[in-house]
């Protein structure tokens, strides 16, 4: 239905510029109503609650209060922006509320990404794209801070591969978007880091003569860029915040969206990638070194994590998009065949404007009768009300459950925030949730003199637990089990050999 549209507003060309409404609002219905797809991460909990207490304290924090191991040490939050729109949304609306937010993002992303491929590429065909990249995007489209910069990103890279198509520097007026990038997400260094390869690609298709005053512009928009990204609450901190998590070595193998891509089983990504290889060949494509520069970049930042497999798929085709642009139009027009229509603007303005108003009825009829709920994976509800019940001061949780207990403002032994906790902690956490050093674990419990620990029902480490002196089960559920300590002293007896 959405390809057979495109279709019939490329043939009626005084519409083609609807088609990227259309797009944005068929993508944002479709995310509404699978809404709760979109509550798949605990890092909503605390992103949530961060938003919140921006609001109520009118600044943004500079030290973390919201864990017993951590208390008080500096931490600044890069996504502060996306973080507050989500609290004054689900205050607004409860769950419904984040849906909503990042509903609209990916269709305003989805949107930018078909405007920006129509100079280029034949409707249907842009068309065709968006829905394969939302496809590609589908296990990291979750309502948290980087879904409300990919628009932003989309925007920000598109109109620099533009100015770049067009052998030109980019608009000074573009510099607002990255400072808005940066106050969404930390996301925004990828931004910054792709100038100087989108300047090399200007610079190299460039006339000799004017190679030398292109560099000139593109490094003083670069410098610009920069300074822009730090107009944010912690201004130079903005930088060293966003790029810490980078630093975290071997830990970023285990968290599951920084994982390297997992070529064991076939996938969507596995398909797209093959698919762009056999099409290269098969249509003996010729790339500029700057454009094969950027296509083997973002290649491999997809093979190294998980979580950039979007940017890949909304980025990839802007860098491909004027070498595959066809030769022009071959469909018919309307105005070809001799209809009259009336005066485009009308026509255009009343189209735009009825799809508006059916997205917004839309809206509103679904959440009349459909309450969005948070996946119980991640959220412990009668396991946490036992905990507060028994006053449980130092809590082991498991690394899921880090968000939801700060949402009810239980302090946590480790949540999402790996950059707060460093590299080792969150090393040591893991070799002891998973078991394969019981004495790291029975040392972190007695270290940080934990009570109570609340772990994931399967979670290796849980049931070491049940043959630990010291410790005893003390609830379990499909979702989570409760150990807490019988032992007055507080010391775990060593484990049985058979623990190991």
């Amino acid at each position: 239905m959405l390809l057979s549209l495109a279709n019939r507003m490329a043939i009626y060309g005084r519409a083609r510029g609807l088609v990227p409404l259309c797009v944005g609002a068929a993508a944002y219905l479709f995310f509404l109503f699978t809404g709760d797809s979109l509550l798949q991460d605990s890092d909503s909990f605390w992103q949530i609650k961060i938003g919140q207490w921006v609001l109520d304290h009118h600044a943004v924090p500079q030290t973390d209060f919201y864990s017993f191991t951590r208390f008080g040490e500096p931490w600044i939050s890069s996504s502060w922006l996306s973080q507050v729109l989500y609290a004054v949304s689900y205050a607004e609306w409860g769950w419904a509320g984040p849906v909503i937010l990042a509903s609209l993002a990916i269709a305003a992303a989805a949107a930018i990404f078909v405007h920006l491929l129509e100079p280029h590429l034949e409707l249907p065909r842009a068309v065709l794209l968006v829905m394969a990249a939302l496809l590609l995007s589908i296990h990291h489209l979750l309502a948290r801070p980087h879904i409300l910069a990919l628009p932003v990103m989309v925007a920000w890279v598109g109109a620099m591969m533009a100015a770049s198509d067009r052998c030109r520097a980019p608009s000074f007026l573009l510099l607002p978007v990255i400072a808005l990038w940066a106050n969404l997400h930390g996301g925004f260094v990828l931004g910054l880091a792709l100038i100087g390869p989108v300047a090399l690609e200007a610079v190299w298709s460039a006339e000799r003569d004017h190679r030398v005053g292109l560099v000139l512009h593109w490094a003083l928009f670069g410098v610009c860029a920069v300074v822009a990204s730090c107009f944010t609450p912690y201004g130079w901190n903005t930088l060293l915040g966003a790029a810490k998590i980078l630093n975290l070595g071997e830990l970023l193998s285990l968290i599951s969206e920084w994982r390297p891509a997992d070529f064991s089983s076939f996938g969507a990504f596995e398909a797209a990638l093959l698919a762009l290889i056999g099409f290269a060949f098969y249509r003996g494509v010729v790339l500029s070194p700057p454009r094969i520069l950027l296509l083997l970049g973002f290649i491999w930042m997809a093979l190294t994590h998980v979580r950039s497999i979007e940017a890949f798929a909304f980025l990839v085709p802007l860098v491909l998009a004027k070498p595959l642009a066809g030769h022009g139009e071959t469909t018919e027009t309307a105005d070809s065949r001799g209809i009259e229509f009336p005066p485009i603007s009308y026509i255009t303005a009343l189209a735009a404007l009825t799809i508006v108003v059916a997205v917004l009825a839309s809206t509103s009829i679904y959440m009349g009768h459909h309450r969005f709920i948070f996946t119980e994976r991640q959220t412990p509800v009668a396991a946490v009300d036992l905990l507060k019940q028994r006053e449980a001061k130092r809590v082991f949780n498991a690394y899921e459950f880090g968000g939801y207990l700060i949402s009810r403002d239980v302090p946590v032994f480790v949540d999402g925030r790996a950059e707060l906790y460093g590299e080792k902690f969150v090393m040591d956490f893991f070799n002891a949730v998973e078991a394969r050093k019981v004495d790291t674990l029975l040392g972190l419990l007695d270290r940080y003199k934990i009570d109570a620990t609340l772990l994931v029902a399967t979670a290796p480490a849980a049931k070491v637990l049940d043959h630990v002196q010291g410790w005893k089960r003390l609830y379990a559920d499909g979702v989570a089990v409760i150990h807490v300590r019988t032992n007055p002293a507080g010391f775990a007896a060593p484990a049985p050999e058979t623990a190991h």
